[in-house]
């Protein structure tokens, strides 16, 4: 059995989504949606007790209910892709990713590590795996206080891996 398809009880028990499991999360815009500009990406798969992107989101975007077990639901016409939910999702699941430029799709991730990247410098763009499967570009660096620690780094990377890339390694 292949490790993204491990499973006990019929519930994936690595945190890495299927294909299948991507596109059927309520969290995930539609591609077409994605395509008219940025958006947010929910890849929240587990039921676990959270609401806080609900709460964070000024547009009434996102929607857990009650209880607050339920995955994240998106209304991707609501959205805005302002990323106020990246950096208050403690799992660190949630990316925007804007497919309106040609040829490139900016990504915008959640990170926590040291060294912070810099405009304009080339990182490595990583899969779900830690593997990496491209060269990215950073294009904003975003951070406040009310971030608790964590950035919000935008990056280039051609439209091709636009669902796959959901985090970065800086070479430096």
């Amino acid at each position: 059995m292949s490790e993204t398809n491990k499973r006990v009880l019929g519930v994936n028990i690595i945190g890495i989504p299927t294909e299948e499991e991507y596109w059927n999360c309520p969290g995930v815009p539609s591609e077409k949606r994605m395509l008219k500009g940025p958006v947010a990406v929910i890849e929240c798969f587990q039921e676990i007790p959270c609401n806080v992107c609900e709460d964070a989101c000024p547009f009434g975007a996102i929607k857990v209910g009650h209880p607050i077990t339920n995955l994240p639901v998106l209304d991707e016409d609501k959205c805005k892709g302002c990323k106020l939910c990246i950096p208050i999702c403690p799992g660190l699941a949630i990316f925007v990713v804007d497919l309106s430029r040609e040829g490139e799709a900016r990504i915008s991730l959640p990170y926590e590590f040291l060294p912070v990247p810099s405009v304009g410098e080339e990182v490595d763009a990583l899969d779900r795996w830690g593997r990496v499967v491209a060269k990215a570009k950073v294009v904003q660096v975003l951070y406040s206080e009310k971030f608790d620690k964590t950035y919000i780094i935008t990056i280039s990377v051609p439209k091709k891996y636009a669902f796959f890339v959901r985090s970065i390694k800086v070479r430096r």
